[in-house]
């Protein structure tokens, strides 16, 4: 071979190498992982990236609620009206772009990562199911950050909240730190702390859940929000390239999988579970939730500045209900009207047709 042609070869797989290296980076990115799903709620495979403020959307049409715009996501197929999942769990993991997850339903990048939470949706469960109490429960353990609703106020009364908590939580009986293998994680040093409190939380949520089974068999919808940040504080500590961050990578995979395992199976097989992560989010501040018991009323008819009742998504529905019942009875009518009208005494009715018999006999 020539120097010419040596040169062009090299030359050749030089180039081939840049695209394959730009094509990997331009893959790899924050997702979103369903992580369990019914077969009823269909989740299309695909690349089809989502927006990270159409994620409470997306949330709200698997259990079956409407939402004020169309979402134009091809990822999430419309599912049969009368069957809907008892729950939805979504986890939201920071400072990782993407986890190895291979028992999940469907991945999806997820682009426009801007910090997002699902209080439209808790307040929906809320309004509808307010007689059944559902379990609605909103989570940040790095935030010391805790909102429960309904019947998860008894359930989770005894859940450790604060970080001194969850710390106290893991030298008792039960902890996660005899059955993990912490490799390279330590036991005291805080950022190695924050991780694997978060994952005792995750293992204490599924514990209180399988002691009170009766929750996943009632006929309220159930809806978990989780955000956990011990992975960004470890990749800030340590460096993602570090062993640390690799070890708790790969334990939080491990947990999530049976986390999800078994939420899905308490639930019947009727729940979904759903996994973010985001490397960073997009807004620098740190985002302020509140709770769905600050939310106002849906009415408010002592306002002194005579607003106008809150629109309730569900009017279309009545709205059609008490139309069409009107028109089938106008019609009922009109068609019952007019068979009286022309109806022949002499023939149609038995009771003139008796009469005329008599009359004849006598």
């Amino acid at each position: 071979m020539s120097l010419e042609n040596r040169r062009r070869m090299e030359a050749v797989f030089t180039v081939a190498l840049i695209f394959c290296s730009a094509f990997t980076s331009g893959v790899q990115g924050d997702s979103l992982t369903i992580l369990q799903a019914p077969e009823y709620v269909s989740f299309q495979k695909g690349d089809w990236p989502i927006s990270g403020e159409k994620i409470p959307d997306m949330v709200a049409l698997t259990m079956g609620f409407s939402v004020q715009e169309d979402l134009s996501w091809p990822g999430l197929r419309a599912g049969p009206l009368f069957q809907r999942p008892r729950a939805n769990v979504l986890v939201v993991v920071r400072g990782v772009d993407s986890l190895a997850l291979p028992e999940s339903v469907a991945s999806y990048p997820l682009e426009n990562p801007v910090p997002f939470t699902l209080d439209s949706v808790a307040e929906t469960v809320h309004t509808l199911f307010a007689e059944d109490t559902p379990v609605v429960l909103q989570l940040a353990p790095s935030e010391e950050r805790l909102y429960m609703l309904g019947k998860a106020n008894a359930v989770f009364e005894d859940l450790p909240v604060t970080l001194q908590q969850i710390r106290a939580r893991l030298s008792q009986d039960g902890s996660v730190l005899a059955s993990l293998p912490l490799n390279s994680l330590s036991r005291n040093a805080e950022a190695d702390l924050l991780f694997l409190s978060e994952v005792q939380v995750l293992h204490d949520i599924t514990a209180l859940l399988q002691r009170h089974r009766h929750l996943a068999k009632d006929h309220s919808p159930d809806l978990y929000s989780l955000e956990l940040s011990g992975l960004e504080e470890l990749g800030r500590r340590y460096g993602q390239d570090s062993s640390q961050y690799q070890d708790a990578t790969a334990i939080l995979a491990n947990v999530l999988q049976k986390f999800g395992e078994d939420l899905f199976g308490l639930y019947g097989d009727s729940a979904v579970v759903e996994v973010v992560t985001v490397k960073n989010f997009e807004v620098p501040h740190t985002r302020k939730s509140r709770s769905i018991l600050e939310s106002k009323q849906i009415s408010n008819p002592g306002s002194p500045y005579n607003l106008a009742y809150k629109y309730n998504f569900e009017y279309a529905v009545i709205f059609n209900i008490v139309l069409w019942l009107m028109i089938i009875l106008a019609l009922a009518v009109i068609v019952i009207s007019y068979n009286l009208w022309n109806m022949d005494p002499g023939y149609d009715s038995i009771i003139y047709r008796m009469t005329n018999q008599k009359i004849r006999l006598d």
